[in-house]
């Protein structure tokens, strides 16, 4: 079993925000298994059982808010007998253009709190990433304000893509690995460098 993890904050407060391009994600995948969140027995996580690309996945999205997300996702993992080899983590990026979306294998957290937590409380960076694009911040801007604001109606069209080729990307990832998934989804978008 693979578990899909999906980053953001929980609560209609942080629904349709930058910061929950993860969240959107797991939702896109979900409506594809045709699968519902639920709590059942793991209380710090809405989460779904599914299948994709004829991997049995569990879809989680932490309840503990970003900046706790290691602690979710490290009793999930223990509960379930995982490792970090079996860990996807879909999550916003501010240094990625709006609708970019990037694979990575392993990597450090970036200055992204849900990844600190999760390197933290996990011990280890190599765990496969999907990077949605959130960014760039206006100059200026302060940056809390601006991953936990609503994408305006003018970006919903490319969030919206962007959204469907991350989904994309991580049902690649479970039918052929990351290497492969690397090669046809981060050079597809126009740019040549992982950035």
């Amino acid at each position: 079993m693979k578990l899909i993890l999906g980053l953001g904050n929980p609560g209609r407060k942080y629904e349709g925000t930058r910061h929950n391009a993860g969240f959107l994600v797991l939702d896109e995948l979900a409506s594809r298994a045709v699968v519902s969140f639920g709590r059942g027995w793991f209380s710090s996580a809405r989460m779904a059982k599914a299948e994709l690309a004829e991997v049995p996945v569990l879809l989680a999205k932490p309840t503990t808010f970003m900046n706790r997300s290691g602690e979710a996702a490290a009793a999930l993992m223990r509960k379930r007998g995982l490792k970090a080899a079996d860990l996807v983590v879909v999550f916003d990026d501010l240094e990625l253009g709006l609708g970019l979306v990037r694979v990575r294998p392993r990597g450090g957290a970036g200055g992204h709190k849900g990844l600190q937590s999760l390197i933290a409380h996990l011990g280890t960076e190599d765990f496969v990433r999907v990077r949605v694009g959130v960014g760039p911040r206006p100059a200026g801007s302060d940056l809390v304000d601006y991953v936990l604001s609503r994408f305006p109606a003018g970006e919903r069209p490319r969030v919206t893509a962007a959204v469907k080729r991350a989904a994309d990307a991580v049902e690649r990832l479970l039918a052929v690995g990351v290497d492969r998934t690397m090669n046809e989804f981060n050079k597809k978008q126009g740019e040549g460098d992982d950035t």
